[in-house]
């Protein structure tokens, strides 16, 4: 049985958590800044944990991240 690949979108915008959870970048982030709240730039700082639904999704693409 060959191994299955990995999503190279996926391995490249997530990692794993040590409990197995998902950490992702805040969306919004790139450009346009200008016209966006002071107060939305501050709080998409740094990375957040993906919600439950939105993890399974993602993890269908990373066969060995369990």
């Amino acid at each position: 049985m060959p191994k299955m690949k990995t999503k190279s979108s996926v391995k490249k915008r997530f990692k794993v958590t040590a409990s197995g959870k998902l950490k992702a970048g805040v969306a919004c982030k790139r450009h346009g800044l200008i016209k966006r709240p002071q107060k939305m730039k501050r709080s998409s700082r740094g990375t957040f944990v993906l919600f439950d639904g939105d993890e399974r999704l993602v993890k269908t693409f990373m066969p060995y991240a369990r």
